[in-house]
């Protein structure tokens, strides 16, 4: 086609997927360079689902929380590579609140993985002796790792391991919905068990929390900059209209204001965008009907600012409650005591209230917390918002990984990115790198050329880990 910008990658989609694919590409050598690579992206700024916008009627801008392991060595690379690593807040206790007024602090102590949270696990008031036996005896089967398999549910595993109820809510419910944002029987455990593997038991280091202390859009933009100081052409505001092969393996790429043609796509979109694009291309339909397994999940935060401070702690997961989560974005953001507190709750797997409307969901979160800080009940609720994301993640329910699609598609030149790809990771911004990076890689013939090496396990755990 006369016209046609010429290059040799066009990267569909600039979520983090997208964006560590080109990241990586962009990284220099004879085979492509940066100033060869184009992003589109129908949004104002990269990041996908990680997103922040100004609020039309508050006056602030907002975003729905993500947060990082230490484990996730991929997303700390590129924040590394970028100059931007200070922006990531790192916790390394967690505290599990009850409305009767119980805290348990949950923090490695002395002794060496995987016993490093032990002296505080046992002294955790959530739980009783019975309910600690069953979980320590749960977290033995994760010693070693995960199961390679995806068939078995957690739900079957709780009842196999005989988990008692005041340990299924207290300790196995929050950090399993909370991570992988469904209910027990839509989580397999090959899934569950990564979670508690990597963040209770291989090292210290790798179960630290990490949470952006920027918006997020603007914790991103230096994964922008990175990027076009590399000569990566990033078209923002671009969506892609058009994809068709042509001549010679090549690909014509067709958006509302250019054309390009180009010897390499990555699609870097969600699992229902990607599903009608190749069911469009010859002999995808077999390939396309594979996601119709996949299931999109919500997650929906409250946003609340008060005129005072009533909160004494930056995150906490609550219990026996629909609220999950708490983040106290004033605390993590540093901002003085005399600006207020601006809080984040986090309802994950929240079904139930995709029917209700902002109100109802408003009047239960403000009643709940009320229970856990009674400071609330005499602030002055000065702006308040609630945000749902119908599809913020998607659930790996037992016996996904049959569908999850490699990055290399039988269509040559043609590569997938997508938290949803096979990452070996649930649905999170790790995950989500991870997938860009094994897409280039998969482009360059070498699938581990740009992946980080795994956080070591320490202690004891290297003599266990198989």
């Amino acid at each position: 086609m006369s016209g046609a910008i010429q290059r040799d990658v066009v990267v569909v989609g600039g979520g983090l997927a997208g964006t560590a694919a080109a990241l990586a590409l962009s990284q220099g050598g004879a085979e492509i360079s940066g100033n060869s690579i184009t992003v589109l992206d129908r949004r104002p700024t990269l990041g996908g689902r990680a997103y922040s916008y100004p609020h039309p009627a508050l006056d602030e801008v907002v975003d729905s929380q993500h947060v990082i392991l230490g484990c996730c060595t991929n997303l700390i690379d590129l924040f590394e590579q970028a100059g931007a690593a200070d922006t990531i807040r790192w916790y390394d206790q967690l505290f599990f609140l009850e409305p009767n007024g119980n805290r348990t602090r949950l923090a490695p102590g002395v002794l060496p993985a995987p016993s490093h949270q032990t002296i505080s696990f046992l002294r955790a008031p959530m739980l009783g002796l019975s309910d600690k036996i069953g979980v320590a005896r749960g977290l033995v089967e994760f010693l070693r790792g995960y199961p390679a398999s995806d068939a078995e549910s957690f739900a079957t595993w709780l009842k196999r391991t005989r988990q008692t109820e005041r340990a299924i809510r207290h300790f196995w419910e929050p950090v399993v919905v909370g991570a992988l944002n469904d209910g027990f029987d839509n989580c397999s455990t090959k899934y569950a068990g990564k979670v508690f593997h990597e963040s209770f038991l291989r090292s210290p280091q790798a179960g630290r929390l990490g949470i952006p202390a920027l918006p997020l859009s603007e914790w991103l933009n230096p994964l922008t900059e990175l990027a076009q100081s590399r000569g990566v052409d990033v078209r923002m505001k671009t969506g892609m209209t058009g994809l068709e092969q042509i001549a010679g393996d090549r690909w014509r790429v067709t958006t509302e204001s250019a054309v390009f043609e180009t010897s390499n796509v990555i699609l870097a979109v969600d699992f229902k965008q990607t599903q009608g694009i190749l069911r469009e291309l010859p002999g995808g339909a077999p390939i396309a009907a594979g996601f119709e397994h996949f299931i999109a999940a919500p997650i929906t935060t409250i946003h609340l600012w008060f005129d005072r401070e009533v909160i004494d702690l930056d995150h906490a997961v609550l219990l026996d409650t629909r609220i999950q989560w708490i983040f106290t974005k004033s605390r993590i953001r540093r901002w003085p005591a005399s600006r207020g507190t601006y809080l984040e709750l986090v309802i994950s797997a929240s079904w139930p209230e995709l029917k209700l409307g902002r109100e109802e969901i408003l009047a239960s979160a403000l009643e709940e917390l009320a229970m856990f800080f009674p400071a609330v009940k005499t602030a002055r609720l000065v702006k308040s918002s609630v945000l749902k994301e119908a599809r913020a993640t998607f659930s790996v329910t037992p016996g996904l990984d049959a569908y999850r699609p490699t990055q290399k598609t039988p269509w040559p030149g043609l590569y997938l990115a997508g938290d949803w790809t096979a990452t070996e990771w649930p649905s999170t911004m790790e995950g989500a790198v991870r997938s860009g990076r094994l897409a280039a890689g998969a482009l360059m013939g070498d699938m581990a050329r740009y992946l980080s090496a795994e956080l070591p396990a320490t202690g004891v755990m290297p003599l266990l880990v198989r």
